[in-house]
């Protein structure tokens, strides 16, 4: 255990440190992008691209410049707009519901499992309808949803599922990775993300060759050739910097997850016992890999503002639930619609995890969730 003695400020997550452990291999693709001027796709991009598909198991990719892009582009591909619906969790960052929204399709929520805090299979096939074009199951926190019914479902009712993996980049359901288990995936490379970019970035993953000539043309103002345009298309290109970054990246990503799984275990036997729920494993046949360490309490605002005095921060992932957004309210959802969700928005917190971090911190976290506890 840590010694009471010692007091330590703990960092969320220490992109920093990460940044030092690669910095000379970072710094030569950095240079080479410089030095052939290839700021915008090019051939870090191009090789990036080619490497995450591997990565993912999948035949293509297409880098774009976020994540929010990457869900718009592939509705987009898959020709969901106006006059029809898109089924998503309720539980999830605005982005998802946002893409949705600006595509000119209608968000349908569907609230969530309390267990795996991923959309509710039980729950889904009520949300449908006649217009239903699409499925967007989130993989929160790095927990792959529960896909098996979501596909049975989809193949039913002829209905596209894109999947939101932005926040689960390695991750595994039945021996799938994350991006390869929908008809496409949309990835965010934040730089907070488990293979994360110095920028913005993101991904779009797919099997099918026409999906992926779609959205490579809706990228780029919907080009195939300069200033030949033959779809009203987007600038939502990556940056050539971007894609030199994270082809370093990728090489670790396997090796960070494995570090994040470490803590995640540090966390739950450290915290067994304690008035707190800790993150489910029911997906006993996939395999997480924690973007974030997320815990369960009444007494969350009165936990996170103890330990930010004893100088570790803590985040709520997320506070107020999509439904109940001010952007959103032409949505027509009331408050007590999505119990389990707004139950989570008030109970949740996320704990720092990052692959870097010791079990000395996790132990001193821990340290002082009990002592919040015991009443120290």
């Amino acid at each position: 255990m840590a010694d009471k003695g010692i007091e330590m400020k703990i960092p969320y997550l220490d992109l920093q440190l990460q940044y030092q452990s690669i910095k000379s291999e970072i710094d030569t693709a950095i240079s080479k992008v410089l030095d052939n001027s290839s700021y915008v796709l090019g051939p870090s991009v191009q090789e990036f691209e080619k490497n995450y598909a591997e990565y993912c198991g999948v035949s293509y990719c297409t880098g774009v410049n976020n994540g929010t892009n990457a869900l718009l582009l592939a509705l987009k591909a898959l020709d969901v707009g106006h006059g029809d619906e898109v089924i998503t969790t309720a539980n999830t960052f605005i982005a998802t519901v946002a893409a949705v929204y600006h595509s000119g399709a209608k968000p349908v929520l569907v609230d969530v499992d309390p267990d795996s805090r991923n959309i509710d299979i039980n729950l889904l096939s009520m949300a449908l309808s006649n217009k239903t074009k699409a499925i967007i199951p989130v993989h929160l926190y790095g927990h792959i949803a529960n896909m098996d019914p979501i596909l049975e479902l989809a193949k039913k009712y002829n209905i596209h599922v894109l999947e939101d993996a932005a926040q689960a980049q390695g991750a595994f359901y039945k021996n799938k990775r994350s991006g390869s288990i929908g008809e496409m995936a949309a990835f965010s490379f934040y730089p907070g993300k488990n293979l994360g970019a110095y920028g913005e970035a993101g991904a779009i993953t797919t099997n099918d060759p026409k999906l992926d000539k779609i959205v490579r043309m809706l990228r780029d103002h919907g080009s195939q050739k300069k200033y030949h345009h033959e779809l009203p298309g987007y600038n939502a290109r990556m940056d050539g910097i971007q894609g030199a970054v994270l082809n370093v990246k990728l090489k670790y990503l396997d090796q960070w997850n494995k570090a994040r799984n470490k803590v995640a275990g540090w966390y739950d036997e450290a915290l067994k016992g304690l008035p707190i729920k800790l993150p489910s494993h029911i997906n006993e046949e996939g395999e997480q890999v924690y973007h974030v360490y997320v815990i369960e309490t009444d007494q969350r605002d009165k936990l996170q503002k103890y330990l930010l005095k004893n100088e570790i921060p803590t985040i709520i992932h997320y506070p107020i639930p999509v439904h109940l957004q001010d952007a959103f309210e032409n949505l027509y959802y009331k408050k007590g619609e999505f119990p389990v969700t707004e139950k989570l928005a008030d109970e949740i917190l996320s704990l720092p995890i990052f692959p870097e971090m010791t079990q000395e911190q996790v132990e001193y976290v821990c340290e002082k969730i009990r002592d919040f506890f015991n009443g120290n």
